[in-house]
């Protein structure tokens, strides 16, 4: 019943704006999405079950971002210019996104711990859920290792390939600075094209 999941993780992403994840309650959820508290437990087993669909989604959410950004352009440094923007501007805008990327957890929002949980569900998106979650440190990886992927060219030597690894990573983490302490003006961009300048003519 992926509709019905969708729109209960609206649900819960929505009463998570407006108060601390302590305060969501589950039949509230279930209300506001218009299903019965039944189909919420069926689907997520528990709150935790339900955090960590939630977390699971926005990381899901982030990484296709990525994707799209890394296909805008045709330019490998507006590729990663505009991966480090959508890192840093949907960190600003989601929480739980911010907090995947620092590791910061708020006691607003749910913290679900990132090693895997024993799962019995029969939902296998909500296996995936309790499988392991990424840490901040997995996803300056897999964002490295996707941009490395889409911008390394056939033929590229080892040599090449490390130091565009070491370029990927210093996008990802100036981004992830950015979140910390946002730029003045020029913004993201200006911070990564200077990096780069530096990086790929230094």
């Amino acid at each position: 019943m992926p509709a019905a999941r969708e729109s209960l993780l609206d649900a819960a992403y929505t009463a998570l704006a407006r108060r601390p994840w302590s305060a969501v309650r589950m039949v509230d959820v279930a209300a506001v999405a218009g299903v019965s508290r039944q189909t919420l437990y069926n689907e997520f087993g528990s709150k935790e079950g339900l955090a960590r669909a939630l977390v699971r989604r926005e990381a899901d959410g982030y990484l296709a971002g990525v994707e799209r950004a890394l296909a805008t352009h045709s330019d490998a440094r507006d590729r990663l210019t505009a991966t480090a923007e959508w890192t840093a501007s949907l960190a600003h805008d989601n929480a739980l996104v911010r907090a995947m990327l620092t590791g910061c957890w708020s006691e607003r929002l749910p913290s679900p711990t990132l090693s895997a949980v024993p799962s019995s569900s029969a939902v296998p998106a909500q296996r995936r859920a309790d499988g392991p979650l990424p840490s901040p440190g997995d996803f300056v990886a897999m964002v490295r290792d996707r941009a490395v992927t889409v911008l390394s060219g056939p033929g590229v030597g080892k040599s090449d390939l490390a130091d565009l690894a070491r370029s990927c990573e210093l996008v990802v983490r100036l981004a992830l600075s950015c979140v910390a302490a946002p730029p003045g003006e020029g913004g993201v961009a200006d911070l990564v094209r200077s990096a780069l300048h530096r990086q790929l003519t230094g």
